[in-house]
């Protein structure tokens, strides 16, 4: 994705606060605000990982 269309998408989740942010002079350090989110998202990324049955 283009820089433009990841700036999008953060401010997206922002909106209905799914990510929360913190500027430290240029930079900007994105979180998930909510454990919930989290732990799905690690539960997907572990699937992800687990080798096909053949």
């Amino acid at each position: 994705m283009s820089e433009s269309a990841v700036s999008h998408q953060l401010r997206a989740l922002r909106a209905v606060r799914l990510v929360g942010y913190q500027k430290r002079g240029r930079k900007v350090f994105y979180r998930l605000q909510d454990r919930h989110v989290f732990e799905l998202y690690r539960s997907v990324a572990e699937h992800l990982d687990e080798p096909e049955d053949s």
